[in-house]
């Protein structure tokens, strides 16, 4: 089959790749001049199968309450008089439960499980390079309250065959040494050995190279207008190329990776997407001591924060990312949230980044109210989604990828996951309605 891949991120990408590996004569459009140059451009860079605690869950709405109005906010929801906002929150809401928080989890850490492994295969396949490290994720916690708070978590995520051990404060700072500057502040940490991390957007360049190899076309600089309808199948695409010139792409499949603006395109289709965009921040900087920058990428989980450490031909790097702020489509850099992460990591590692040379990013992250990407058919004969995944797109993209190529091909998935669409083994929600999915 001839598909057309919408968008040109990690997920776009990933999808290319293993569409391509399937047989398929594959073609990628996006409105940018490289690919991973929007989302997927400088975020925290872990590979966190432990990261599966879902923003919604039990303690959540009280914290959201507390954080309303305050600028530096981990999670803030900017209120706006925009009706999919609030439908959104309402369904943040629902997914707050512990019954559906114990859900959500599980589908979390069985995705995020196979697209680790199936990142492992594809990098001993490639070789690709993407300054990755594979030394574990570890996550400290400065407050009792928030440790006490992920042992239930941590515990279920082990018995779903996700290694999160607890350790205590004096194991942290042994398995990462920068850590013994604020080892006296350390109430415990919890550490996963198999998590990884790496730069997604070097992933993402590298492989649309061996995408390009296999025949994959990219069509670069072409923003999608409209998806257009013809008997209850996707007939074309509509764009206006990188000379401004009207076209329509058509193809046999279609796959709706475009993260935050997906919804966008679906709702003339009568498909309403629950993904609200979550921008998020990052910082890149020089390592300006080595002795006291960490070496294993951490999880500050009550600022919200991550923690990675690139070393190339480009240099030492610091990337912290993270916090979320739900205020629509807007990507101002918030001068007050991008310096409350220089000033937590100032307060962590004191001295191991140049913050002269600080690089401040923010990216909108497609974020559904339980966390669960979006994966699978629509009632839309031939268009299919990988959307949704908010901050897990990196640790998810590559088993989306090769389980999105699997549906197209008319395969099951090899991952039990709540794929759209799908019935049996892999089944989620029934087919997306022409209402929002919660």
């Amino acid at each position: 089959m001839r598909v057309i891949v919408l968008g040109a991120g990690l997920l776009g990408v990933t999808s290319a790749y293993f569409l391509s590996q399937r047989g398929h004569e594959v073609t990628v459009i996006d409105r940018q001049g490289t690919p991973g140059a929007e989302t997927s451009f400088a975020n925290g860079g872990q590979i966190s199968v432990s990261h599966a605690e879902p923003w919604a869950n039990p303690s959540a709405p009280l914290k959201v309450l507390q954080w309303l109005g305050k600028e530096d906010a981990p999670l803030l929801f900017r209120l706006r008089a925009d009706m999919r906002q609030w439908l959104w929150g309402l369904s943040f809401l629902r997914n707050c439960t512990p019954a559906r928080t114990r859900h959500n989890i599980e589908q979390i850490v069985r995705l995020g499980t196979y697209s680790r492994d199936t990142l492992q295969q594809l990098r001993a396949a490639t070789g690709i390079q993407y300054d990755q490290r594979a030394q574990g994720i570890l996550h400290f916690y400065t407050n009792q309250k928030e440790f006490d708070g992920a042992l239930a978590p941590a515990e279920q995520m082990r018995q779903l065959g996700c290694e999160r051990q607890v350790i205590s404060a004096d194991e942290a700072v042994r398995i990462e040494p920068a850590l013994a500057h604020i080892r006296p502040q350390l109430a415990g940490a919890t550490y996963t050995a198999e998590d990884e991390s790496g730069d997604a957007n070097q992933f993402t360049r590298e492989l649309a190279k061996l995408c390009e190899a296999a025949g994959v076309q990219f069509r670069m600089g072409h923003h999608i207008t409209a998806l257009r309808e013809a008997g209850g199948r996707i007939d074309h695409v509509e764009v206006t190329n990188a000379e401004g010139r009207f076209e329509r792409v058509r193809g046999d499949a279609f796959v709706l990776a475009m993260g935050s603006f997906s919804p966008l395109l679906a709702q003339p289709l009568g498909i309403a997407l629950p993904i609200y965009p979550a921008k998020g921040y990052s910082v890149t900087m020089p390592v300006k001591d080595a002795s006291k920058a960490h070496q294993v990428s951490l999880t500050d989980d009550e600022f919200k924060l991550v923690f990675s450490r690139y070393t190339s031909e480009r240099g030492d790097r610091l990337r912290i990312a993270g916090t979320a702020e739900l205020n629509g489509y807007d990507r101002h850099l918030n001068q007050v949230r991008s310096e409350a992460i220089v000033r937590r990591v100032e307060q962590l590692f004191p001295g191991a980044g140049d913050t002269t040379q600080a690089q401040f990013w923010s990216g909108l992250r497609p974020a559904t109210p339980s966390n669960v990407p979006l994966i699978g058919k629509t009632k839309v004969g031939n268009l299919f989604l990988n959307t949704g995944h908010g901050t897990l797109g990196w640790t998810h993209a590559c088993g989306s990828g090769k389980a999105l190529a699997d549906i197209v091909s008319g395969r099951v998935p090899e991952v039990d996951f709540a794929f759209q669409g799908l019935q049996g083994r892999a089944a989620g929600a029934a087919l997306v309605p022409s209402r929002t999915v919660a």
